[in-house]
């Protein structure tokens, strides 16, 4: 059973994309590094925002389940879009997620990889492109 289903609609990279409920309606254009203004978001930020906050969400579902205190976490995400040497484009995605100091080096990587594998947007893309998994401590 589905719990949810976004519904978004988009008439390409230089025009607009909005969803069913009103809830986002954005200006898009392509990036200067492809030719275009750049003088509105793209899919790949868009994409990063998403991926981004869906693993910030996902890894505080698996922190609480293994009792970890993880205040103060963020995750950014870097999506590139890259040539794919057949005439077309592949994307390849930085999770960079800083988790507090106090977490030992081992937990961390325990409850990113852990992460990792509960993630619907990881989940979507593993086998798919490749994504790293980075920490950064404050």
């Amino acid at each position: 059973m589905t719990h949810y289903t976004a519904i978004a609609t988009s008439t390409g990279r230089d025009g607009r994309a909005y969803s069913s409920d009103g809830r986002l309606d954005v200006g898009l254009a392509l990036q200067k590094e492809l030719g275009g203004t750049g003088d509105g978001t793209n899919p790949e930020q868009l994409f990063a925002a998403g991926y981004a906050a869906c693993f910030a969400t996902s890894m505080q579902l698996v922190a609480r389940r293994k009792h970890l205190d993880v205040t103060g976490l963020s995750v950014t995400a870097e999506v590139g879009l890259l040539p794919n040497g057949q005439g077309g484009f592949r994307l390849e995605v930085t999770l960079r997620t800083k988790l507090p100091e106090n977490l030992p080096s081992e937990v961390a990587d325990d409850l990113l990889e852990a992460t990792h594998q509960v993630c619907p947007y990881s989940n979507a893309t593993r086998g798919n492109i490749p994504v790293e998994l980075c920490t950064d401590r404050s």
